[in-house]
């Protein structure tokens, strides 16, 4: 799957999200796969994508300098080719 930052995403339904000083670890339960979210930022980033119409919008919401655009959309690349986000229907 490509990851086009113009759709709509969510965090997978079978991913779970544990706080942690730095951001979060993300626990995939069906691929018992484990990511690290590096920062806070991108941790509201994915958890806000259920509540925006693509991830640009997304990025606009969690306040994501347009410096760093790239970086988060890099890094939700990342996270859509492991699984732990998805596109929504």
């Amino acid at each position: 799957m490509d990851f086009d930052p113009e759709r709509p995403y969510r965090k997978a339904e079978q991913v779970e999200l544990r706080p942690e000083p730095f951001g979060a670890l993300a626990y995939h339960f069906g691929t018992r796969r484990l990511s690290f979210l590096k920062t806070p930022t991108l941790v509201d980033v994915v958890t806000g994508l259920e509540r925006h119409d693509d991830v640009h919008a997304t990025l606009d919401a969690a306040g994501v300098p347009e410096a760093q655009r790239g970086a988060y959309i890099a890094a939700l690349a990342e996270l859509a080719g492991t699984g732990t986000i998805e596109p929504r229907p």
